[in-house]
């Protein structure tokens, strides 16, 4: 056999095993391509099965909202007024447990062209939960996802007794840019014993917007001898919020 020969077949054997590389590479190429999108797939189903989307964070989200309010500082001494408030997620941070915190300005307006920043609060995402924090007092004010029946501790990072939250399908859907069908709401309390207190509170969430409502009603009644068991209101509020619109900035 002539070298020639010999060196064309050597030829052939580097083209036939570069050709096969090639294949190699590039079907391998296709099949990480697919594994990572099944992967991101995966990702995102998970996050869309928690629906955190019943509270849309990001900076520059906010929400408006109708205020009714009525506060008790004695027997037949109230004082009640309507005005509006606006939460504006202005800016986030990652805190020394690598979480999220949305910074929360809440202002206040009579007429929603004057606004008067009141006061801050934050929002966390953390695990399953969202937890709320007013006054430097964590409350937990849902869980993802936002399933009926669930319930759980509003209490869970406060030094206090156990407040039991729960999701029920008891209420009324005023706002028109929400679906009946993605709209829940969490019980925080129903209590009336008719003789020393009233305490009802819950708030109601739309799905892709976030608080909906919040109604709280926090009252303790006359305990006189010559009142006990009128209903006679001695102090307390009673606050009302209606969402009205909300956007991002």
């Amino acid at each position: 056999m002539s070298s020639k020969l010999i060196k064309y077949d050597k030829n052939c054997y580097f083209w036939a095993y570069f050709k096969i590389m090639k294949t190699i590479f590039g079907s391998f190429v296709i099949l990480l391509i697919i594994f990572l999108s099944s992967c991101d797939r995966k990702v995102e189903d998970s996050i869309s099965d928690f629906e955190f989307d019943f509270q849309p964070m990001e900076k520059g989200l906010f929400w408006i909202y109708s205020v009714d309010e009525t506060i008790h500082f004695g027997e037949n001494d109230f004082e009640s007024s309507t005005f509006f408030y606006r939460d504006l997620i202005r800016d986030f941070y990652v805190d020394a447990s690598n979480e999220q915190v949305f910074i929360v300005a809440r202002s206040k307006s009579l007429d929603q062209k004057s606004w008067t920043t009141v006061k801050e609060y934050t929002l966390i995402r953390r695990s399953s939960t969202l937890v709320k924090t007013v006054d430097n007092q964590p409350l937990v004010t849902l869980t993802f996802p936002p399933v009926l029946g669930k319930s759980w501790n509003g209490n869970t990072y406060r030094n206090e007794v156990v407040d039991e939250f729960q999701i029920d399908d008891k209420h009324e859907n005023n706002f028109p840019g929400a679906l009946e069908t993605n709209v829940i709401r969490v019980l925080q309390e129903e209590s009336d014993d008719l003789i020393t207190f009233r305490d009802n509170r819950y708030e109601v969430y739309g799905k892709g917007i976030g608080l909906l409502e919040k109604y709280d009603e926090v009252l303790t009644y006359c305990s006189r001898n010559d009142c006990l068991g009128n209903q006679l209101i001695n102090s307390g509020f009673k606050i009302k919020m209606e969402l009205i619109d909300y956007g991002k900035n």
